[in-house]
């Protein structure tokens, strides 16, 4: 996705930081910045970034706040030595303090105590994501099970420029897997199916992203070329998160914050959104990348209407109104079924008799069929679906309303 900015931030300088810390888990440091009274936070501290433990800056926001959680925690990937390519020049790898643990229990230990906080902060019908790697992405999922989440589905992220494996001893790791789970199994979670459809040229969005690492202008780097942040994502995987399982004015929550992408593309896209960062380097990066960020009309990223939600209108409705006749003939887009319009709203095709959707099914033989879509009539030498006659309906409905 590619976010208008003002200007270029001047990105600090990389450092080997502890995010997430080594503070025992009953002993966190205290986040700086919410706004409390006796202890209480009065209000969510939106659009800023809280430096301090993920944790404790959880516990301390109200419960039933947050709409959307976007995580991407250490991936605890356990790397040993010095990762170096056939030319024996050093890979910038993942080295950081902030993603070494001592044993697979720390790292369970400190999943278990950041998705608890993160579930008590969501809304009921909130969701979270979260991304990882083989690395530590099925502990995640396991954990998250444990505590109630309710998973909806996995997300392949397949790079398409993935690094390669260099030692050779193994298959190219090219993709990442995101979860997806709701806060509980009767939550009303949030989910776009309309528009990614239609963004996906009408087909269905599958759970396989081909998408790109994050490169060029879009990556921070500091004054001597480097990473100011080894993992950071890039900002079209956020999009498509947020599009599809969020509404504009939304709260997002990014427990692991790093240099923003999460704050940089809710501030586009009119979400709203808390950052929680441990080090003070990447938050500092973050504030300076997302003020930089201009965002997008309204209109660009306004929620289209689901099909569930609009009243249904009926096609005896559509013939009571003489939109379309009884006695007209309905044809298919290609001319090859006709079938004739009955006053009570039924076709007939023939000795058939039934709905548009289930004449349509009889006349391809087919199971099912969509009768809106499938039926049209003939106005000024023109095919027009039935279906146009529908929306006309529920505009009409609405005015009234």
């Amino acid at each position: 996705m590619g976010i208008s900015r003002t200007g270029t931030a001047s990105a600090p300088v990389r450092i080997q930081v502890s995010r997430t810390g080594r503070p025992a888990l009953g002993a966190r440091m205290k986040a700086k910045g919410l706004p409390e009274q006796n202890g209480v936070p009065q209000e969510l501290p939106l659009d800023q970034i809280i430096v301090g433990d993920c944790v404790a800056a959880m516990n301390a926001l109200p419960s039933a706040s947050v709409d959307l959680i976007f995580a991407d925690p250490p991936y605890n990937l356990q790397l040993g030595g010095d990762l170096r390519r056939p030319d024996d020049s050093l890979v910038d790898a993942v080295d950081d303090d902030w993603d070494k643990f001592a044993s697979f229990a720390e790292y369970d230990a400190f999943t278990r105590a950041w998705l608890a906080a993160a579930r008590r902060v969501l809304k009921p019908d909130g969701a979270l994501w979260v991304i990882g790697s083989y690395h530590n992405i099925f502990r995640v999922g396991a954990i998250l099970q444990d505590l109630g989440y309710w998973m909806l589905n996995d997300i392949v992220w397949r790079k398409a420029n993935p690094m390669p494996n260099f030692r050779g001893r193994r298959f190219t790791n090219a993709h990442e897997t995101l979860i997806w789970a709701a806060r509980g199994e009767s939550s009303k979670y949030t989910f776009h199916y309309e528009a990614l459809k239609g963004g996906n040229d009408d087909l269905q969005m599958r759970s396989d992203w081909y998408l790109p690492l994050c490169t060029g202008d879009e990556r921070l780097k500091d004054a001597a070329g480097a990473k100011v942040h080894p993992t950071q994502k890039p900002e079209a995987l956020l999009a498509r998160v947020l599009l599809s399982a969020s509404n504009p004015g939304d709260v997002i929550l990014d427990p692991f914050f790093g240099t923003g992408t999460t704050g940089a593309v809710a501030k586009a896209l009119g979400r709203r959104f808390i950052g929680l960062e441990r080090e003070e380097v990447y938050a500092k990066a973050a504030r300076e990348r997302i003020a930089a960020v201009q965002p997008l009309a309204p209109e660009a990223f306004a929620a289209a209407p689901s099909k569930r939600s609009e009243p249904r209108i009926p096609f005896l409705s559509i013939v009571e109104a003489g939109l379309v006749k009884a006695g007209e003939t309905v044809i298919d887009e290609k001319r090859r079924h006709k079938a004739v319009v009955r006053a009570d709203g039924t076709l007939m095709l023939g000795p058939a008799i039934g709905s548009i959707h289930k004449v349509g099914a009889l006349a391809q033989g087919l199971p099912a069929c969509n009768g809106w879509t499938f039926w049209h009539v003939e106005r000024a030498d023109k095919l027009v679906s039935i279906d146009v006659f529908r929306s006309a309906a529920r505009s009409e409905l609405a005015k009234a309303g």
